[in-house]
């Protein structure tokens, strides 16, 4: 079973694939990662053309149950961030 690649594994590929610092590449990855994190909070999609689409789904109020005592409660509505593959990435796994 392989393990999925971590946050400091993704930092060395990216400092090893740009010739960048170990430490300017994880300021870029940060600065990405907040620059998306951003964009979904205002209510806009972040689109990169041929790997995907960020963008916020919402997920309606619903009852559900304790599984221990089986009781009913209510599930909040709540927002998700979703990605959709573009079909770059789609082909390249494929």
């Amino acid at each position: 079973m392989e393990y999925p690649m971590n946050k400091a594994e993704l930092i060395d590929a990216i400092s090893t694939a740009t010739d960048l610092p170990k430490a300017t590449a994880a300021r870029a990855l940060e600065a990405f990662t907040a620059s998306v994190t951003t964009a979904l909070q205002q209510g806009d999609d972040v689109s990169l053309v041929g790997f995907g689409t960020f963008t916020v789904k919402a997920r309606a109020a619903r009852e559900g149950r304790n599984p221990q005592t089986g009781a009913a409660l209510q599930i909040a509505a709540a927002k998700l961030p979703g990605f959709k593959p573009g079909k770059g990435l789609k082909d390249a796994v494929n």
